[in-house]
């Protein structure tokens, strides 16, 4: 890592950020070298303390940085060059930022002298800062040698501190390469924790001793608050949670309705209950019939961002701070208060079963689907999905999960990201030493949209079982056309690979169920797979769901 004119004790800058993002922990990075990144690479494979995943494309990269920073709670790395790679990131940074993942984008820029001058210089991009300001939570660029570290450190520190979110930092590539003395001090910004006022847990507090049937809504922002969570609980208090909110709760059990959260048996549940508190949460459309859901009354609401007050639904009480040190706080002021009737909980498991009997009664022959891979899967698994029919249908919902941690879906609604994302959940899983086995859900209209990404997983080894659901078509595309063009079919059908050829050539496992009394032993097979292996359901020959699923759903759409 040494130049011939290098001054002993001297490193370059991209050395410097390398030892900096060991400091912070990271044991893994994802992205596509570049001769704009490179010093930073470079100093990867130098120094050897963090595992760089070479994706096929910076799209793949960021969804899988995305992943493993969602599956492991803790900062996401990508690396991309300038210009167009920085563009091609742009939309899986989008779904970070949708999703509030804590990730680190470091994108390379050209050299200083060159920059902001439109001279076509190879790489740049017009005005690029002001586009990773449009996809990020916030974006910088290094201006100097001297300003490097402090820069990264700042990136850093605003992709952590909640509301959490993706940071953009642009580094020219000559700073990348200067010499600078190691720096003394590698250690990151410290990230404070929102304390909410005395004064609002004593009013909130007050105000639920008063319920008796009272309801947590748990919403991302309380994925940490867990341990807060199971004395509300303990006390009486029920759950429900939006689908990044999955598995604050283990979703087996008795107290909690999962993530039926806009089930109509639930809704029906929800006008018997005398207050809500919603946690960490911004009640997105898709979770609540286009903010036409009836929620409970009164309503609180607890964040640590304070525009969520009064966001989609008017708040008849607002708490601004972490989540975890308002559910602890309201927990201690709580003890002993409460009065619950004595019905809710029986009320609650009712409402649950109705809705859950709904669903797995609309999946015709992929019920037996269903349960096969929860058997499958245990308890220690990740569970990432892709926008899919089944994943709509039943995987938002079902599998169930008992880990905050285990759960990633596309939140923003881009097709095609699981693939990746499974890649990320697999080395996350492998990083932290977890033993979870990942399973990605996925259609075959996303899938083949990052086909590149299956060759990463198979040279990374990535544990992931991509169950593949394959229709040959867009299939809630079709269903929409079904319901609201006058099934009018267009654009839809799809020329796909034959999956077993394709794992054939790139040394990929690969098992096609056209029956499912063949689910078992393929599932075996999947699961014994030393690396990446494809689950492909063929949906041809088993046939439709039952209930045809036709977008998100609406006011008018659900009322069963």
């Amino acid at each position: 890592m040494h130049s011939p004119n290098q001054i002993p004790n001297q490193i370059t800058v991209g050395a410097a950020i390398a030892a900096f993002l060991e400091e912070c922990g990271v044991k893994a990075a994802f992205g596509v070298i570049s001769i704009h990144n490179m010093p930073i690479l470079d100093a990867f494979n130098e120094r050897g303390k963090i595992r760089f995943v070479m994706a096929r494309g910076e799209a793949g990269g960021t969804n899988m940085a995305d992943a493993y920073a969602r599956t492991t709670g803790s900062l996401g790395v990508c690396l991309t060059s300038t210009g167009t790679a920085a563009g091609n990131a742009a939309g899986a940074m989008v779904e970070a930022l949708t999703a509030g993942t804590p990730l680190l984008h470091l994108t390379g820029q050209i050299e200083t002298p060159y920059l902001d001058q439109n001279l076509s210089y190879i790489h740049e991009a017009p005005d690029q800062l002001t586009m990773l300001k449009a996809v990020s939570k916030a974006a910088f660029r290094v201006r100097s040698v001297e300003t490097a570290l402090g820069t990264i450190k700042l990136a850093v520190q605003t992709a952590l501190t909640a509301p959490t979110g993706p940071v953009s930092v642009e580094i020219p590539i000559d700073i990348q390469a200067a010499l600078i003395a190691m720096p003394v001090d590698l250690k990151p910004l410290p990230v404070i924790a929102q304390e909410p006022t005395a004064r609002a847990l004593d009013e909130l507090a007050d105000r639920l001793a008063k319920a008796r049937r009272p309801l947590l809504w748990l919403g991302g922002g309380a994925r940490h608050a867990g341990a807060a969570v199971a004395r509300l609980m303990a006390m009486g208090l029920g759950v429900v949670t939006s689908t990044q909110g999955r598995g604050i709760v283990a979703e087996d059990d008795a107290r909690s309705l999962g993530a039926y959260n806009l089930h109509k048996p639930v809704e029906n549940f929800y006008q018997s209950c005398d207050a809500m508190v919603v946690v960490g949460s911004r009640l997105r459309g898709n979770e609540t019939l286009k903010y036409e859901l009836k929620l409970p009354r009164p309503l609180y609401r607890v964040d640590v961002d304070p525009a969520a007050e009064g966001r989609c639904y008017a708040t008849d009480y607002f708490v601004n701070g972490d989540a975890e040190l308002v559910l602890q706080g309201l927990a201690d002021r709580l003890e002993g208060r409460l009065s619950i009737d004595p019905a809710f909980m029986a009320d609650l498991r009712a409402a649950r079963a109705a809705a859950e009997k709904g669903l797995l009664d609309g999946l015709g022959p992929y019920t037996e689907l269903v349960s096969q891979l929860q058997q499958a899967a245990g308890r220690n698994f990740n569970w990432v999905r892709d926008v899919t029919v089944s994943n709509s249908t039943w995987g938002n919902r079902q599998l169930h999960i008992f880990d905050p941690r285990a759960g990633v879906h596309a939140l923003g609604g881009g097709i095609g990201q699981g693939l990746a994302m499974g890649v990320g959940a697999a080395v996350g899983a492998a990083a932290t030493g977890s033993g979870r086995k990942t399973f990605c859900l996925s259609g075959d209209g996303g899938f083949i949209l990052n086909l590149g990404e299956l060759a990463t997983a198979v040279q990374e080894k990535a544990s992931v079982v991509y169950v593949l659901m394959n229709d040959q078509r867009y299939g809630v595309i079709q269903n929409i056309q079904d319901a609201q063009y006058g099934g009018r079919r267009c654009y839809v059908d799809l020329h796909t690979p034959d999956y077993a050829q394709l794992c054939a050539s790139l040394k990929l496992g690969h098992t096609r169920v056209s029956n499912l009394s063949d689910l078992g032993a393929g599932l075996d097979k999947a699961i014994a797979a030393d690396g990446p292996f494809i689950l492909e359901i063929d949906m041809l020959s088993i046939g439709s769901f039952k209930t045809a699923f036709a977008g998100p759903p609406t006011k008018v759409a659900v009322s069963a």
